[in-house]
């Protein structure tokens, strides 16, 4: 009863005849909210980014969607009309190459969904926009293998039901657009009733509030009201590593805008003008990525087909050169091992330049630079499976924020990708490690995801808020530890919670006890613990890897 008030009440707040009416939208309209949702959602990351049901320094919910709808939106920057449909179908290719996070992911399939509706339109009014957001909500759904309710999902099905009641009510696409964002609010509001760790923690799906505060900012736009763009996130946030060695030459990237272009034709001929060849689009536009020697050759091809936008010549020899000379010595581990080339690739995500080394030292063809507050992009994975040598490929996400990146980067790619859904950097090291190189493709799989399932993995970092979590009180600062991504241990000192967790992981009964030491952490300092460590566990195999990783002293793991 008090939600129907709250209902009730809220619609006549939003009264059409107190705003004026408005019947359709051509693309230009649709471009300029959404750059108005985009720079709503800038103001709002940080408040997103909290919403963590942990009290860890690393949510980046907020970032990855912004992320994600920055690249959809620089697609629209050289889009030659303004047709609805076609800006739809700009913004949706932008996100399902820039989604980042499992958040960014279903924000790309919320628009490759609306722009399957819309496709083909010059305007559309509420009823057609109803339908759509029926349609967005949809793929959505359809591209998570297990939806969980209280999350983004519940949010866009909820607003597009109401859609659909709105809009047969009162074709204006004001007035939808007003219930939708409050159909939104209200949504999330409920996200915690639905889910009970959100509840506990006293926070709402962070997701879900991402997609209201674009919704909103959409609608600013729709009433004239100011939304300030402030300074680009991307380059806040750093710019990604490079992701591979050993292709150098020139980073050749442009976009190509023509009438019915042959995808796969250019895809074939790109592929022969160098390495790590990339070719996504339609018959109408293109985008091409590739390594080459001579830079002008895939640049004069595209231009015979047609018209070049967004053209970037990179000297990657002087960008490997630098990177190089940044490198610290490589100090070797029990856990590395040299081993000869294989025909199956391995493409691993990890932070840390240690843990880079670790990998590769393992086997990874390419390390992806990425992991908590830095997922990386669909397109910056399948660029990398694209990058190797080899038709069938390994792709280990290390981290389950980027199992849905992973999973679209395999729909993308035209090898054979598999993806084994490592969560944790200790599962993706005990994977490789279980990577046979005279074995085929399907023996290999099967051991990897054995390997992985063996290794339990603890992190241990400090609270950035007060919290209750799974029955545990936290304060801000504490040194808070968390067992296969459930928070489990708190404590004032950082060692003491380290042999805690160890406690709570059965070390004693285990052989192997693996310290990755993060970047903020001194080396004398890891050793002594280690040697702690040591002391308690006489009978296991203590490990130290200098790992780098940011935002947790330390990871453990036990095998």
């Amino acid at each position: 009863m008090a939600e129907r008030e709250e209902r009730s009440q809220e619609q006549r707040d939003v009264s059409p005849d107190a705003v004026g009416r408005v019947d359709s939208w051509g693309g230009l309209e649709l471009k300029q909210a959404l750059m108005a949702g985009s720079a709503w959602l800038e103001h709002h990351v940080e408040m997103i980014n909290a919403l963590n049901v942990y009290p860890v320094p690393d949510g980046d919910t907020g970032t990855n969607m912004l992320l994600t709808m920055q690249a959809a939106l620089r697609e629209l920057a050289n889009l030659p009309d303004d047709e609805a449909g076609s800006v739809a179908q700009a913004v949706a290719q932008g996100a399902l190459m820039g989604a980042r996070g499992n958040s960014g992911v279903i924000l790309s399939q919320i628009f490759r969904g609306l722009a399957h509706r819309l496709q083909g339109l010059a305007r559309f009014d509420a009823l057609i926009l109803a339908e759509a957001m029926r349609e967005a909500s949809h793929t959505a759904y359809r591209g998570v293998i297990k939806p969980v309710e209280g999350t983004i999902l519940t949010v866009i099905r909820e607003v597009a039901e109401v859609a659909q009641r709105v809009a047969a009510e009162r074709n204006d696409l004001r007035y939808l657009m007003e219930q939708m964002v409050a159909e939104a609010k209200r949504s999330v509001a409920r996200t915690p009733r639905l889910l009970p760790v959100l509840a506990e923690a006293g926070v709402v799906d962070a997701g879900g509030q991402g997609l209201f505060v674009i919704l909103e900012g959409m609608l600013r736009y729709m009433r004239g009201e100011i939304t300030e763009l402030a300074a680009d996130t991307e380059a806040a946030v750093g710019r990604r590593a490079p992701t591979s060695e050993g292709r150098w030459g020139y980073d050749v990237q442009f976009i190509l805008r023509g009438k019915d272009l042959d995808v796969e034709a250019i895809r074939e001929a790109i592929a022969g003008m160098g390495n790590s060849a990339l070719v996504v689009g339609d018959s109408t536009m293109v985008k091409v990525h590739v390594h080459s020697t001579e830079p002008g050759t895939p640049l004069n091809y595209g231009a015979r087909l047609g018209s070049l936008s967004d053209i970037i010549v990179e000297n990657m020899d002087e960008q490997y050169q630098e990177f190089i000379t940044q490198m610290p010595p490589v100090q070797a581990t029990a856990a590395m091992r040299p081993e000869p080339a294989s025909p199956i690739g391995v493409v691993a995500v990890a932070a840390g330049e240690g843990m880079t080394r670790v990998l590769k030292s393992l086997g990874a063809g390419v390390v992806v630079h990425g992991g908590q507050t830095m997922n990386p992009s669909t397109e910056e994975l399948l660029e990398a499976v694209e990058s190797l040598d080899a038709e069938e490929v390994i792709l280990l996400p290390n981290n389950p924020n980027v199992i849905l990146a992973a999973q679209q980067a395999q729909q993308l790619s035209t090898k054979r990708v598999h993806i084994v859904p490592t969560e944790t950097l200790p599962q993706g090291v005990s994977a490789l490690l279980a990577f046979n190189y005279q074995a085929d493709l399907e023996t290999n799989i099967q051991a990897m995801e054995r390997a992985r399932k063996e290794v339990q993995t603890a992190e241990v970092t400090f609270a950035v808020r007060p919290a209750q979590v799974n029955g545990v009180q936290v304060d801000e600062g504490q040194v808070i530890g968390l067992l296969d991504g459930e928070l489990t241990a708190c404590g004032s000192d950082l060692d003491q919670v380290v042999l805690e967790m160890l406690q709570q992981m059965s070390a004693q009964d285990k052989e192997i006890i693996t310290l990755y030491v993060g970047e903020d952490v001194s080396l004398p300092q890891a050793e002594a613990l280690a040697d702690l460590i040591r002391e308690r566990y006489p009978e296991q195999e203590v490990e130290l890897v200098e790992s780098g990783h940011p935002h947790y002293p330390y990871i453990l793991s036990v095998e």
